[in-house]
């Protein structure tokens, strides 16, 4: 069983007093901030003082900004359930999110202060977070949970790759944004896997008792899991070998075989619930479309690699920022019209972002019309919840 976590009296801010709060709330804020400013990029109207290219500092703020924070966000409060030790809080917790602040501009201004620089201050952040991590799982005998430090590792190694190009010492800023990708979407496999199937069981037996609940950990979810993390990495590591495409496939069919143990459609009245179920369902659909699209080409490549980025990893994290900011500040864990509205949004985003660059007209207007919908759901998770994230729990 997991253990209860334990909180420290805190008299500062009650937006340091967890970990969830700065980093769900500063995530939020610098996804709405970081695409239209790819945009404006984009379409020529801005130049940014970045020593990275354009494409390549688009992907590196939403995978190690965005991503990175979230990822903090949910571990940090996760990690004390798991070990029964203290959250961080207060100055430790101050000082990590300063860093991934710092990390953010450092990487936005590298122009000017120099990309070696900006790569010491941004890669502090990873590393730090690590180590924090390794600590309280190792501590805490939570064995179960070590290869999370691995992932994290992997990260920051991915963060890396980028960064070394940066500074002009090899061609593996690519890679490095891949590596980082393919580590999300294993995280998204491995803790969707958690928390989906058991949400969604506990949910039917107090709403649904006459349903059936989902079946998860068995040899069969465990050997999907495998079966998706070889697809992603052989990506990552792969992208144009002649067995890649046939990997991607493999894992698309097997977390479609996942998710449909999950009784999805049986918590559609719970928009909170089912927003986790759309989330991997994007997961599964874009592992699916990347795959077929290299063996015939229907949509530009893109389009995978958006379905997965834009779709599994921008919804599954919202959908996790909104339920864990709810529980967590002890309220109702129900989705109302504005938290319903943000999983509209972020959907619209998706689909408009898989599609416009096929689009033979208007495919300019979807694109823009994909990066508003993004920036909108963002912002308004920041207007809804950070008012809850910056007030002590109810």
């Amino acid at each position: 069983m997991s253990a209860i976590p334990r909180y420290r009296p805190f008299g500062g801010p009650a937006l340091f007093s967890a970990g969830f709060r700065p980093f769900f709330f500063g995530g939020a804020i610098w996804a709405a901030i970081a695409v239209p400013l790819w945009l404006a990029l984009y379409r020529g109207a801005l130049v940014l003082p970045t020593a990275l290219p354009p494409t390549v500092w688009h992907a590196h703020e939403l995978i190690y900004g965005y991503g990175g924070a979230i990822v903090a966000g949910f571990l940090l409060t996760a990690i004390p359930n798991w070990t029964g030790r203290m959250p961080l809080q207060g100055v430790p917790l101050i000082a990590l999110f300063v860093t991934w602040c710092a990390g953010r501009i450092a990487v936005l201004l590298s122009g000017a202060v120099g990309p070696l620089a900006a790569a010491a201050v941004d890669l502090a952040f990873p590393a730090a977070f690590t180590l924090a991590v390794a600590r309280e799982i190792v501590t805490g005998r939570n064995w179960h949970n070590l290869a999370v430090v691995l992932g994290l590792a992997l990260i920051g190694v991915g963060n890396a790759l980028v960064h070394l190009e940066a500074v002009g010492a090899a061609q593996t800023a690519d890679l490095g944004n891949r590596l980082g990708i393919a580590i999300l979407l294993n995280l998204i496999a491995v803790i969707g896997g958690r928390i989906v199937p058991s949400f969604t069981g506990n949910w039917l037996r107090k709403t649904k008792p006459e349903a059936l609940v989902p079946k998860s950990s068995d040899a069969l979810d465990k050997g999907a899991l495998m079966v998706i993390a070889v697809g992603v990495l052989g990506w990552a590591f792969v992208p144009d070998g002649a067995l890649t495409p046939f990997g991607l496939i493999a894992a698309g069919l097997a977390a479609g075989i996942r998710l449909v143990r999950w009784r999805g459609l049986a918590t559609l009245a719970e928009p909170l619930l089912f927003v986790l179920h759309v989330g991997y369902a994007w997961l599964a659909a874009g592992l699916l479309l990347f795959g077929a699209n290299a063996l015939y080409p229907l949509l530009l490549p893109s389009a995978g690699l958006h379905a997965l980025t834009t779709g599994a990893i921008g919804t599954m994290t919202l959908a996790v920022m909104t339920r864990a900011s709810l529980g967590h500040t002890g309220r109702d864990l129900h989705a109302g019209a504005g938290s319903t509205a943000i999983y509209v949004l972020v959907t619209a985003a998706a689909v408009l972002r898989v599609l416009a660059p096929s689009l033979p007209v208007y495919g300019d207007e979807a694109m823009t019309a994909s990066g508003a919908a993004w920036a909108g759901a963002f912002l308004l998770f920041a207007v809804l919840y950070g008012p809850l994230l910056s007030r002590p729990r109810a």
